[in-house]
């Protein structure tokens, strides 16, 4: 690893938390497949924001077995990170539901089981998930390092604009929600009338 990407990276809009998203995550892997060797544009269907593939014959990632590695230590760190985060927030729902925990935790990197019993702690669903995209968006943040123009730039890049992608989506279901919600409302004054 080591290449300079200056080029690609130096046109890229800026990312924050919270900002609309400037452009989809398959644009910009199709931009970093013109522009990155071979070698560093495949780790980028690595970047994904789930930790491992679902095992074979299964539907559902258990994420029992850590995670592939690659040639990018970012990815690999954030992989590590998801992975235990999740274990920690199943292990926290099994203890819950008095369960067994689906898999062995492993060592807590960045204090992913601190962000998990927080998540759980959070009456509302959709404000833990907004905890945890935040806390994620973090963690890429500080593994990205401070190398601007390499391949661990555009790899937290595109970690990023995932996370954005979800959270549009969270966005989207929720107004999606609020619109029902005051449809029926409108509906009900209407039969009121009546």
């Amino acid at each position: 690893m080591g290449s300079n990407y200056y080029y690609l990276v130096a046109q890229l809009p800026s990312l924050n938390y919270g900002q609309s998203i400037p452009m989809s995550s398959e644009a910009f892997i199709a931009l970093g497949q013109e522009q990155m060797s071979p070698k560093d544009a495949a780790v980028l269907d690595y970047c994904t924001l789930d930790p491992a593939p679902p095992i074979e014959d299964d539907t559902e990632a258990t994420y029992a077995m850590p995670p592939p590695k690659t040639p990018s230590t970012l990815v690999n760190n954030w992989k590590v990170w998801e992975r235990t985060l999740r274990l920690n927030l199943a292990k926290g729902r099994a203890l819950e539901l008095k369960r067994q925990a689906p898999a062995e935790v492993p060592d807590d990197p960045f204090d992913a089981a601190a962000v998990a019993k927080t998540a759980l702690y959070m009456e509302s669903p959709l404000e833990a998930e907004q905890y945890l995209d935040k806390a994620r968006w973090d963690v890429i943040e500080n593994l990205q390092g401070t190398s601007i123009f390499s391949e661990e730039t555009i790899y937290a890049y595109l970690l990023k604009l995932r996370l954005m992608e979800r959270k549009a989506m969270f966005n989207a279901e929720e107004g999606y929600t609020e619109y029902k919600g005051l449809y029926a409302a409108i509906l009900g004054e209407k039969n009121d009338w009546n």
